[in-house]
């Protein structure tokens, strides 16, 4: 979106002190505006569909589910809506599930009020931004999931799986990867069929959205993507 335009929120948090917070911080600085507030996943929903505003932010945990569910069905419905997490949950699991079912920003509730704002003016760009704490952490989870307790622990994707992801987030047909990579078209939709099941995901959109935050930086090397 142009940099003149006003970026129109909703906010989606069950915490009445934190709406008020973020509502009296975000209408009061230029070019941001809270169009809708909401406590409830339904809630988040519904004011979505309803007024589509240009970025939602979203709790993960909400009284009647989850935040995560919520961005599934807001983003399918409202494509334009960028979805920027704002919680207190920072397990790796809940970081990968937000940013696997299509979020654009995951953030802690403890960042300064000017970080949040440029946060947004981020986002709302068209740029996917995590929190810097962490996207080690939770790159770390992708590439290695713990076994039961006293194992050592085993890779989540093969090298080769690896290597698709990259690729897939620059927006390259399974063609164009196979003539990358030299392989087969037949193999490319081998290794892309087991890593939407070892990520339980069904999107090629849900790789990007989860390496665009977390392996930022790391494709240099890579043929251009398909803008």
């Amino acid at each position: 979106m142009s940099s003149s335009q006003t970026i129109r929120l909703v906010i989606v948090d069950d915490h009445e002190v934190v709406r008020i917070g973020l509502c009296a911080v975000l209408n009061l600085t230029p070019g941001l505006k809270v169009i809708g507030q909401g406590t409830r996943m339904a809630e988040a929903k519904k004011l979505c569909f309803r007024l589509k505003p240009d970025l939602v932010l979203l709790d993960i945990r909400l009284p009647d589910g989850s935040g995560v569910d919520a961005a599934r069905e807001i983003l399918a419905r409202c494509p334009n809506t960028r979805v920027l997490f704002l919680t207190s949950f920072a397990d790796d699991h809940t970081v990968l599930e937000a940013m696997l079912a299509g979020a654009h920003g995951y953030l802690l509730k403890d960042i300064a009020s000017q970080t949040l704002v440029r946060a947004i003016r981020t986002v709302a760009a068209g740029k996917t931004l995590m929190d810097p704490r962490l996207t080690q952490r939770t790159l770390d989870w992708f590439k290695q999931v713990p076994t039961e307790p006293g194992q050592s622990k085993r890779p989540l994707l093969s090298p080769q799986e690896q290597r698709l992801l990259p690729l897939v987030a620059k927006g390259l047909t399974n063609k164009e990867i196979a003539n990358f990579l030299q392989l087969s078209e037949k193999t490319v939709k081998n290794y892309l069929a087991n890593i939407y099941s070892k990520l339980n995901i069904g999107r090629r959109s849900q790789i990007a959205a989860f390496y665009a935050g977390s392996f930022k930086g790391s494709d240099a090397r890579l043929p251009p993507g398909r803008h």
